[in-house]
């Protein structure tokens, strides 16, 4: 079985201001718990989320590596849950693509999340919401 999620979110800001939003410090704190994105921001760099939780303030939450990148318009990655959420977090992954497109005065923010391992929790957790 093939399991994906996608979601279609219109933004009204420019492409380049929902880019930073998802990689800038202001935004990813903003919009993910209070953690900041740490990447080189190039094919083949790993990136991580890191910020307050289970592990002290530089608990990492999310890790991996980026697979393809188009700086402004699309980055894709490949994640694993941070080390403190399963013990077999190297084990988990999962594909993770935002697409940015300018729409009129918007902007047409899509994120799919598919490729995951079997049993992986996230997917499973979401199946319910």
């Amino acid at each position: 079985m093939y399991m994906q999620h996608k979601f279609i979110s219109y933004i009204g800001a420019t492409p380049e201001k929902v880019w930073d939003t998802l990689i800038g410090p202001e935004g990813t704190r903003a919009i993910f718990f209070d953690c900041l994105f740490q990447s080189e921001l190039t094919k083949g760099s790993k990136f991580a989320y890191v910020g307050p939780g289970n592990d002290g303030e530089e608990t990492v939450h999310v890790y991996g590596e980026i697979i393809d990148i188009d700086p402004g318009r699309m980055m894709s990655v490949i994640e694993h849950p941070g080390p403190s959420y399963y013990e077999n977090h190297a084990e988990l992954t999962s594909r993770i693509t935002y697409t940015l497109e300018a729409v009129g005065e918007t902007t047409r923010l899509t994120l799919v999340n598919d490729q995951f391992t079997e049993n992986h929790p996230s997917f499973e957790r979401s199946e319910d919401n």
